[in-house]
């Protein structure tokens, strides 16, 4: 189940009071070009839309870096989101696992059991990718070019796995094939 776009806006709205940032704007962008390629690809353009602005919700509770995941997760859980609960889950594990992650684990030991069971019993679909790719050309103030954005993390956060960068590459592959278009001319204004 998913709010209503004007639901999910509102709820953006809201978590940004909760935890003022660019996060907010980022996951607008993330929207817009989840909305332009689902559209492109046959994909429910609306659905891509909503789980591209709550992908990011968990910040809501504050400045965390894995801990907006498990926070966004629950959060949706609990509103009876499940379907945006998912993307929470899902959106910074192209590889479907923790082995990758980017940040600080500043989740308990049992939460980080949660996520790694609940990751390991996910089979990744085509909306889970597009806001794993979505998310990676996603900046605060505009579309970016994948590289350009990884090579961003990557200077904020002191590395960036080389598997994450090469599957990142490969979904951006996977939506042009998909598509029949260049990513970058679907998603910018």
């Amino acid at each position: 189940m998913l709010p209503t776009r004007t639901e999910a806006e509102t709820l953006l709205k809201e978590a940004e009071k909760c935890n003022p940032g660019p996060w907010g704007n980022h996951s607008r962008i993330t929207a817009h070009c989840a909305e332009r390629i689902a559209q492109a690809c046959g994909l429910d353009a609306e659905k891509a839309y909503i789980l591209g602005l709550l992908h990011d919700i968990g910040r809501k509770f504050g400045i965390k870096h894995l801990g907006h995941v498990y926070d966004g997760w629950q959060y949706m859980r609990r509103m009876g989101y499940d379907e945006a609960a998912r993307i929470c889950l899902t959106h910074s594990f192209c590889e479907g696992t923790l082995d990758c992650y980017i940040g600080n684990f500043d989740i308990t030991e049992s939460e980080t059991e949660e996520l790694k069971t609940a990751l390991s019993e996910t089979v990744f679909d085509d909306y889970d990718k597009l806001i794993q790719l979505c998310d990676s050309l996603a900046g605060a103030e505009s579309v970016l070019d994948i590289e350009e954005r990884m090579n961003d993390v990557k200077k904020r956060y002191g590395s960036y796995p080389q598997t994450k960068w090469d599957t990142n590459i490969m979904l951006k592959e996977y939506f042009e094939k998909k598509s029949g278009e260049n990513i970058y001319r679907l998603v910018r204004p």
